[in-house]
């Protein structure tokens, strides 16, 4: 694992050339020759507020944004970069200047052109005003343009995560002609936007649908091959599921549905599932306790939790089988970080008993050793039937858990604001890289009042903060690796969080759709080299 990914890395340092050189075309040929013409449906569960992601990350808009707006590479299963916007690049061995040239003769769908001072304004704003932007490029202090087909990114320490951070939905690049002067988070571009890709933004009937146009001027002909792109909004899972039975759906990526209905869908014969082109989010279910909680300040109290929690109960019970069991941080599918062996936790409520006990919380009136409430990430039904999983779990040891249940944006000020709240059982991405992904999670710098997806443990252990900052500016693999296992077992054994799982990952298609999932990014790329089989 770690040879492979050192060789990618050595690659990419000596030369690019021979790896950029490739056009997608040979990258991603197929067998079976495409047909052009006819639309596809993509189905998604709510609507985005935006349809860029230049200053937002709000979950759908990734599935819309790369189909307008493009990155500077795109990323294969094993998250190697390949060609897009940047034909050709080259990191300096000391991994402080980044050299993109840029594919010519490339339009932005006005009709300007596109060059390197469209991709310096675009990673200058990412870096001020995206979530994850100030922390991916915090270490940028020039983005140089020699020429018009040249952007050299100037850093100030390395970066070694950088080279997968570019892809269309995590670091867009937009047009400059149409951004500059106003404020690019408030701008009427990002309901309309304007990009390089392969679909041309029509309409956006507001709670109902968006439609996206052929770009006959792509600068990747033939494709795309579609005429169309429909995406659909349906928020009722048993509306959406009709929708998927009876052909109205093509593409409905994230599992949308139900894991209960995941079998019986299964067994259609024009539905196909596809756990393939999730290789840049890596989803992981966690419980997180409140680290300023008298409660959970105790260690013996999380371990207790984890000798109690059965991890196999929420996998084959909550997720239906599907996903996998997590022993730690890192979804087993980012393999270039993944530690299979940390310590466990088995089941033993006798085990779990005594640590309590010894934490001072013993039995009393009733049986009951404590009162909490356990609030759930309002994301799909999994978190809610995990947390109804975990109080019941937490009685037999004498924890009384009310569960509670609130809107997104509730939730979302109860635990990263307010700080009010006991524990949550909550879906994390690791994303593409664990420095961007997750140590969010873990460095006691991200614990910041008000923003979200961080540090919502208060968690704060100086060898971890250590560890992760020594990792996030190491340019050797195997030093790295061995950075990123430290510090997956000193979290196990600290647990401010129990990982449960990875969730099901799951692209329900109809089959006569083809190519829609062709490398990382999955239905979150810019489904170029989609086709349909029967226009």
């Amino acid at each position: 694992m770690h040879t492979k990914f050192h060789l990618t890395r050595r690659h990419i340092l000596q030369s690019s050339v021979a790896l950029a050189g490739l056009s997608l075309t040979g990258f991603w040929a197929k067998a079976a020759a495409p047909v052009s013409g006819g639309t596809a449906t993509l189905v998604l569960a709510s609507e985005p507020p935006v349809l860029t992601t230049i200053a937002h990350t709000a979950y759908n808009s990734v599935y819309v944004s790369p189909k307008v707006t493009e990155g500077l590479l795109t990323y294969d299963f094993d998250l190697n970069p390949k060609p897009l916007l940047a034909q050709e690049w080259a990191i300096s061995p000391d991994g402080l200047r980044y050299t993109f040239h840029l594919r010519p003769g490339v339009k932005w769908h006005d009709g300007k052109p596109f060059t390197s001072a469209d991709v310096a304004y675009s990673i200058k704003t990412i870096k001020e005003i995206h979530p994850r932007g100030r922390n991916t490029f915090l270490n940028l202090t020039e983005v140089e343009t020699p020429d018009e087909l040249t952007a050299i990114f100037v850093l100030s320490k390395p970066a070694p995560y950088l080279i997968t951070a570019l892809a269309a939905a995590e670091t867009p690049i937009v047009p400059k002609h149409l951004y500059e002067g106003t404020k690019a988070a408030e701008s009427p571009v990002n309901l309309a936007p304007v990009g390089t890709g392969p679909f041309r933004f029509k309409e956006w009937v507001r709670g109902s649908h968006l439609v996206y146009e052929r770009n006959p001027d792509y600068w990747d002909k033939p494709r795309p091959y579609l005429d169309r792109l429909i995406v659909r909004f349906i928020p009722d899972s048993a509306a959406r599921a009709i929708a998927i039975e009876t052909g109205e759906i093509d593409l409905a990526p994230s599992t949308p549905l139900p894991y209960s209905d995941l079998d019986r869908i299964k067994t259609l014969p024009h539905i196909g599932f596809e756990t393939q082109g999730y290789q840049y989010s890596n989803s992981v279910s966690r419980i997180e306790f409140n680290l300023e909680k008298d409660f959970f300040k105790d260690v013996r109290v999380r371990r207790a939790f984890a000798h109690v929690i059965d991890k196999k109960v929420i996998f084959n019970t909550v997720n239906y089988g599907y996903g996998s069991i997590n022993p730690g941080p890192i979804n087993p599918k980012l393999t270039k970080w993944y530690v299979g062996d940390l310590k466990t936790y088995p089941v033993d409520l006798r085990a779990a008993e005594a640590l309590l006990d010894e934490a001072g919380y013993k039995r009393g009136a009733g049986g009951i050793r404590a009162k909490l409430t356990i609030d759930y990430v309002p994301s799909g039904e999994g978190y809610a039937r995990g947390a109804e999983y975990i109080r019941q779990a937490l009685a037999k040891v004498g924890i009384e858990v009310t569960v509670r249940s609130q809107d997104f944006a509730t939730y979302t000020k109860r635990i990263y604001t307010d700080r009010d709240f006991d524990f949550a059982y909550e879906g994390m991405s690791n994303l593409f890289d664990p420095t961007v992904g997750v140590q969010r999670l873990y460095w006691s710098q991200n614990f910041r009042k008000g923003v979200p997806f961080s540090n919502g443990a208060a968690y704060s252990n100086p060898k971890v903060d250590a560890l992760l900052e020594a990792s996030a500016v190491e340019i050797d693999p195997k030093k790295r690796f061995e950075q990123w296992r430290d510090i997956q077992r000193v979290l196990v054994e600290d647990l401010p969080a129990i990982d449960v799982a990875s969730p099901p990952e799951i692209t329900i298609y109809n089959k006569r759709i083809a190519d829609h999932t062709v490398g990382a990014e999955g239905v979150s790329g810019s489904l170029a080299y989609a086709y349909v089989t029967s226009a």
